[in-house]
């Protein structure tokens, strides 16, 4: 089992998915450990700092990657199982901000009201009871929160030569900012050009279903994954697996848009995995479907398709990779 520890420079940070040189080269199989910056790149760690002062567009979501996936061709599923995800900080940041949010004017929703104050909220983390500190701004109010360590981006060079902001998601996953991007669970990424290009980074301390506001308790993160290929099998959008669900994202606007992707494509992966016909598969998963909301707010909104196994035949999604690599994260050794 090759380690291969990684902690960039901030000159290395790539801001893209696509259009970017590899940092390094990876053979599957390997186990990374890695460290990524948050959102606002550390720049937000008072009640004072803001964001229209203290951050630089586009230099914003700083991913870590890319890497170059040896043998990996397109039409080839990556796979990324998250080992650990641990707070690489003791406190998390977030933030209001001028016409972005879920429920505020944005540039896609013009209106002719002023845009919500900034604000910036930092949440004190409490690694001995396994909490971040809600600190209210206009009262004395403080409201411990369980921690829930996520990727709010997960994805690979897209296809087409396309370069594509980290605060994009689309079929490449990018900036998803789905909570289910969390340790225990494998990524499905479809392959788009030679070496995959993969990145990740965007860390959460937790985060809301949607990210109402635009911003999750953003913060630096430890991050161990295995890295797996499988050849051929590519998926049209991301999938994801734990030991109780399987997941499709599906990223688009508007909203109910990105709904049908996700539930085209888990329609689709139950018909893969059971030899049903795509009605039959359709009508299944109108009937046991759930849809948690990833996030409504980025350039493209995410939505999930979510099926529990407990409702499923037994069945081994990509050859049982999944329950293989949870295997394998139980043998990797401690720092």
């Amino acid at each position: 089992m090759e380690i291969v520890e990684f902690r960039p420079e901030p000159e290395q940070f790539a801001w893209t998915f696509g259009g970017v040189a590899p940092i390094r080269k990876i053979r599957p199989g390997s186990v990374l450990r890695l460290w990524t910056e948050d959102a606002f790149c550390g720049r937000l760690r008072t009640t004072a700092d803001l964001p229209s002062s203290a951050l630089t567009m586009p230099f914003v979501n700083p991913q870590t990657g890319p890497f170059y996936v040896e043998g990996a061709e397109p039409g080839d599923t990556l796979v990324l199982h998250l080992v650990d995800l641990v707070p690489a900080r003791g406190w998390g940041a977030s933030t209001t901000i001028p016409f972005f949010g879920g429920l505020t004017g944005t540039d896609r929703t013009a209106t002719l009201q002023p845009p919500l104050p900034e604000r910036t909220w930092i949440y004190e983390v409490d690694r001995a009871a396994g909490t971040v500190i809600f600190t209210a701004l206009s009262s004395e109010h403080q409201i411990p929160l369980p921690m829930s360590p996520m990727l709010g981006t997960v994805g690979v060079a897209p296809a087409a030569f396309e370069a594509r902001s980290a605060l994009v998601p689309d079929r490449f996953g990018g900036n998803m900012d789905t909570p289910e991007m969390r340790a225990g669970v494998t990524c499905y990424l479809g392959v788009n050009v030679e070496g995959a290009l993969f990145s990740v980074g965007d860390g959460h301390y937790r985060q809301g279903e949607g990210e109402a506001c635009g911003t999750a308790v953003e913060g630096a993160m430890d991050v161990t994954l295995l890295v797996e290929l499988i050849k051929g099998g590519s998926p049209a959008w991301p999938r994801l697996e734990s030991d109780t669900h399987l997941i499709t994202v599906g990223s688009s606007r508007p909203l109910e848009d990105a709904w049908r992707i996700g539930q085209v494509e888990m329609v689709n992966w139950l018909s893969e995995l059971y030899g049903l016909e795509t009605l039959d598969s359709y009508q299944l998963l109108s009937q046991i479907s759930e849809a948690p909301l990833a996030n409504v707010v980025d350039v493209n909104f995410s939505a999930l398709a979510k099926v529990s196994k407990a409702y499923l035949p037994p069945a081994a999604a990509y050859d049982g990779m999944h329950r293989h690599l949870r295997e394998l994260a139980a043998q990797i050794p401690t720092p």
